[in-house]
């Protein structure tokens, strides 16, 4: 082989391994979660031009009683991502109630990531009720909590608030809509909802873990 095509060879050979370095070294690999649930678009004026901006839903403050036997609210769990799922009595609910367990262990030392199950189906004792679904499900403290509440409560959360999810790219969201059975929702520290899950697939956790994940990074690098 000739030198002028040697050395034209080892160029076309060296360039994808420099773009590689270049792109590590330098390259920014980042993928930004989609907010669900908008309620209204905004026109706002900025330098004399009109912009249009998208109002997301925030899911709005509630009170429930936690399976440690204190308060569950909105703003305990503000100040990161936290993961809600619905339980109910039904096999479906106990399913992904298991899946969460392998979310509480990727997350144990993560003070910003938080499961929340509410219990839709309490019965006529919901404390013991609660602190029994925390034992049989081996929940962390200050990790995973089981919560319910009054009726007007737990309708206001799952039906007006959480529900809004069960059609998330209707505008305006159907308010009342119940979630499919093993839906879990990604709530970020603004409380909008960041990720749609079916619990009962694993690619669906594997989805929310990496998405966790991302949301984790986002808070790590906003300013």
């Amino acid at each position: 082989m000739r030198p002028r095509q040697t050395l034209l060879l080892g160029l076309l050979l060296l360039l994808p391994v420099l773009a590689f370095l270049f792109l590590y070294r330098f390259g920014a690999n980042r993928y930004a979660l989609p907010t669900y649930l908008p309620d209204r678009v905004d026109s706002t004026q900025v330098g004399g031009k009109w912009q249009r901006d998208t109002i997301f839903h925030q899911i709005q403050p509630f009170q429930l009683l936690a399976s440690n036997g204190r308060e569950l609210t909105s703003q305990s769990l503000g100040k990161g991502a936290w993961v809600a799922q619905l339980f109910g009595p039904d096999e479906t609910s106990a399913r992904v109630a298991r899946e969460l367990l392998q979310v509480q262990e990727k997350f144990r030392q993560e003070p910003l990531v938080h499961l929340v199950s509410i219990v839709l189906a309490p019965g006529p004792a919901p404390a013991a009720t609660l602190a029994q679904l925390a034992e049989q499900y081996g929940t962390i403290a200050g990790k995973w909590t089981f919560a319910t509440g009054p009726a007007d409560a737990l309708k206001q959360v799952t039906q007006q608030e959480l529900g809004r999810a069960a059609q998330p790219h209707q505008l305006p969201p159907v308010v009342g809509a119940n979630l499919p059975p093993g839906t879990l929702l990604l709530i970020d520290r603004d409380r909008r909802v960041r990720g749609v899950y079916d619990g009962t697939k694993p690619r669906e956790i594997d989805r929310l873990l990496t998405e966790i994940n991302v949301q984790l990074y986002e808070y790590a690098h906003s300013h």
